[in-house]
């Protein structure tokens, strides 16, 4: 008689844990109650807006922004905030009366209040960025609340990396007012520049990024682009001497 072993089924051998562990897209990148916190394109975006904002009308020491800042609003409620994706200011130096890097920005101890904020929009803060959901009485109020009606911020600029739009809002009589843009720009003549959609290289990093033009649409560049242009300018007057027989090796 033939013994025939019992059928033992097999099992699918085990998943390597990197693929059942929850990745990035699982797991949250915000506090659910603080949404918006920063991601990699939170930090490198307004980074870039960092490096060039540079009002031409303006002495630079009298030039200061920041990124994921704590802006205080109203002395009527000290502790409430908003905290800007990015926020620039013209009339300010770069230093706290002078001395200290800011812990934050106090609206009723500085000498200017924000001149343009920008805030890049999100699932979890488009309804209050865009003024859609208004805050209740008991609460503090949205973040374009704040901007239009308590500090009354000249220029507020919204910007969604997943769509790539640009909404740009100016203050007037009080109120914003969706601005048309200028060859896909927004010219602010007051600081003599303007904001706009860039495509190009960041970090290394090829994308559609924000920043800072001239009113002529000229690009204001970060520092990396100003020594790349600059070791450009010395490669062209290198081979120029070269072709006039001049060796610039042997020059001192």
């Amino acid at each position: 008689m033939t013994y025939f072993p019992p059928f033992i089924p097999q099992s699918d051998p085990p998943l390597p844990p990197w693929e059942t562990l929850p990745t990035m897209y699982d797991l949250p990148s915000d506090n659910p109650e603080e949404p918006g916190l920063p991601d990699d394109f939170h930090f490198l975006q307004p980074l870039l807006l960092y490096l060039t904002f540079q009002p031409i009308n303006w002495n630079p020491e009298l030039v200061y922004s920041a990124a994921d800042l704590n802006l205080y609003y109203t002395i009527d409620h000290p502790l409430w905030y908003k905290r800007p994706d990015w926020f620039g200011v013209v009339g300010v130096q770069k230093l706290y009366k002078g001395q200290d890097l800011r812990l934050s920005y106090v609206t009723w101890q500085e000498p200017a209040k924000p001149f343009v904020v920008v805030e890049l929009l999100s699932a979890g803060t488009e309804e209050e960025d865009l003024g859609i959901k208004k805050s209740a009485t008991d609460k503090p109020p949205s973040k374009w609340e704040v901007y239009e009606q308590i500090l009354r911020i000249p220029y507020y600029v919204v910007f969604s990396r997943y769509t790539n739009e640009l909404q740009a809002f100016q203050l007037v009589g009080g109120h914003y007012e969706p601005m048309t843009l200028t060859q896909g720009r927004i010219l602010m003549p007051e600081i003599e520049l303007s904001l706009g959609l860039w495509q190009g290289s960041f970090r290394d990093i090829e994308r559609l990024w924000l920043r800072w033009f001239t009113l002529a649409g000229e690009l204001i560049p970060e520092p990396t682009e100003e020594a790349e242009k600059a070791k450009r300018k010395a490669a062209q007057l290198a081979e120029r001497l070269r072709q006039l027989g001049v060796n610039p090796d042997d020059l001192d």
